[in-house]
């Protein structure tokens, strides 16, 4: 929690309270359902919490709005920009029920009224949502053929046009090409907002059709 607060100085106690809970919920069902690394569960907050987080440097997102966490797995990145975001709707989809099972209970205990879990795959939601948000599902082309047809062309109020953000390692020039050439994106590097050496290399990726 030292993590979140250094980077997150300004959360409500309400706020810190469901930060806390979320590593005791995340030990308790991982020992159960593997929905994250059990070498490095040990690492929640400094590589997934505050890691998920880093959408929240990105763009703000506003009351009212509705974001779509894809492949959300265990609840990453939808569940801790839930908490960061209370007046903000967020839908959670996993193709595989027994993470959404994870996020069902970690979403109760929490009492995060903002998140609607679900277990379906992309192409089966007929919504519609500002942003589309995601970490580590699969490659950039792939992600864009998904959540174009799921994001609203209008209107557009927040500091960045409506579009996909995906958390990203590796090398992502490579993936980038691969976008059509009509697409717009943007590589954020984390390491400009966290100073830990987990996070060189590592960047989130904005693009808008």
């Amino acid at each position: 929690m030292d993590l979140i607060h250094k980077y997150f100085p300004k959360l409500t106690p309400k706020q810190t309270e469901q930060f806390e809970q979320l590593g005791p919920l995340y030990q308790e069902w991982n020992q159960k359902i593997n929905v994250i690394s059990r070498k490095d569960i040990d690492n929640l907050y400094a590589h997934h919490i505050l890691h998920a987080m880093a959408i929240a440097k990105i763009v703000q997102f506003l009351p009212k709005a509705s974001i779509l966490d894809l492949g959300t797995g265990g609840g990453l990145p939808g569940i801790p920009m839930a908490i960061l975001f209370p007046g903000t709707q967020f839908t959670l989809v996993d193709g595989t029920r027994k993470k959404i099972s994870v996020v069902e209970a970690i979403v109760e205990a929490l009492q995060l009224d903002n998140v609607t879990p679900r277990h379906a795959r992309a192409e089966e939601l007929k919504q519609q949502f500002d942003f589309v948000i995601c970490r580590a599902v699969a490659s950039l082309d792939k992600l864009y053929e998904w959540s174009m047809p799921r994001i609203k062309t209008e209107p557009q109020l927040h500091s960045l046009p409506n579009g996909l953000i995906t958390l990203k390692g590796g090398d992502i020039r490579s993936e980038m090409k691969a976008l059509p050439r009509k697409s717009y994106s943007e590589i954020y590097s984390l390491s400009k907002f966290f100073e830990e050496p987990y996070y060189e290399g590592k960047c989130a990726v904005y693009v808008q059709r």
